[in-house]
Order: C-alpha cells, then sequence, then structure tokens
C-alpha cells in the first residue's frame, strides 16, 4: 500500500506557548501554519493565543484555513484561548486532550517546545510503537533544535535500548514541506504480532 495518508485533512501540531528567544522559530511557526492552510489542512492544537502555537493558528487563519483548539478546562481563559478558532473543544484534564487530539487528527508534528511539547510527541510516539494507532508523527528540526535529541535516539538505538523499526516511526525534516510530503508517503508498520489479540 502506498500514499497511505495521501489524504491527510487534519494535523496536530506541538509546540511552546511561549515565543522563545530565535526569530527563526518564531517566524517558521507562522510558515507551519500558511502551508497548513494552503494544503487545505485543518489544524488541530493546544488552543492557546500565545507563542508559537499562537503564531501557527495565525498562519492558518491569515491564509483562510480552519482551527481547531483543544483545551483544558482549567487553562479556558481569555487570556489563553485564541478568539479566532472556528472549533474549540474543551476536555477535563490533559490526558484527556491528548485523546481528543489522536482522536480530531490523521497525524502529528512537532515544533520546537519545552517539557509540554516532548510529553505530548513521547506520549503519541509510545502509542503507535505499542500500535494504539498507525498516523505519522513528524518532528520538525527547525535551525537543528533537535538535533541533540535525534542524537540521543540514535544513542538508544546502538544501546539496544530502541528498535530500529521504532526509530523509524519519528519522520524528521528541517522543512515543513518536506515532512508533509514523508508524512503523505509514510507507511506503518504492522501491529506487533504480541499486541495481536487474535493471534494464537
Amino acid at each position: 500500500m502506498s500514499n497511505t495518508f495521501n489524504n491527510l485533512h487534519n494535523l496536530a501540531v506541538f509546540c511552546a506557548s511561549s515565543d522563545g528567544n530565535d526569530p527563526e522559530i518564531y517566524r517558521t511557526a507562522y510558515n507551519v501554519g500558511k502551508v497548513i492552510a494552503q494544503n487545505n489542512i485543518r489544524l488541530v492544537y493546544g488552543g492557546s493565543k500565545l507563542g508559537l502555537m499562537g503564531q501557527v493558528a495565525k498562519g492558518v487563519m491569515d491564509y483562510n484555513g480552519k482551527v481547531t483548539g483543544v483545551i483544558p478546562d482549567f487553562l479556558k481563559t481569555k487570556e489563553v484561548v485564541h478568539p479566532g478558532l472556528d472549533r474549540l473543544i474543551t476536555t477535563n484534564d490533559m490526558h484527556e486532550r491528548k485523546l481528543s487530539m489522536n482522536e480530531l487528527s490523521d497525524a502529528f508534528v512537532a515544533l520546537p517546545g519545552g517539557f509540554g511539547t516532548f510529553e505530548e510527541l513521547f506520549e503519541i510516539v509510545t502509542w503507535a510503537q505499542l500500535g494504539l494507532h498507525r498516523k505519522p508523527i513528524g518532528l520538525l528540526n527547525i535551525g537543528g533544535f533537535y538535533d541533540d535529541l535525534v542524537s540521543m535516539f540514535q544513542k538508544m538505538t546502538s544501546k539496544g535500548l530502541l528498535k530500529e523499526d521504532n526509530l523509524d516511526i519519528l519522520l524528521v525534516s528541517d522543512d515543513f514541506e518536506k515532512l508533509l510530503e514523508l508524512m503523505r508517503k509514510f507507511e506503518p508498520k504492522p501491529v506487533p504480532k504480541w499486541m495481536n489479540k487474535n493471534q494464537t
């Protein structure tokens, strides 16, 4: 089966809720939103108007794209929620937020961020490793931001703590349009035999 995700309609983006201090990252976040809109893809994200999250959403909206925000109730304030969303989903907690974003999305991309971004990325990758979903996951390595993390993954593999097949779950590029193309061509690995309850 080829081009499994050629019809990519809904893309979840994980990224920082702060601006950071790198102009390239800040500009690229907006451009990611622009490209999402130009490809007629709906953005699914954390719902904030702040930081890189807000820039991605602004890029989508400025180019007439559609945006779904998913935010836990305790973060839902006028100071945080983006006012331009065409759809806002409120969840009870952070875990329910991630479950909702998974259900709403055809694929996932992580931009630079902090602990929250890493937590979202690692959980969705782990779910893929366990066969709980078969959707493409991209890592946008803006300006080498994730170089050290990718090196760490390679060390984990060399030490026998991460299988090569599982490392291949994560698609990495420093160019968002190339990353979209990788996701469209992504072919998921078979569900692990030990996860197949019908296997005897």
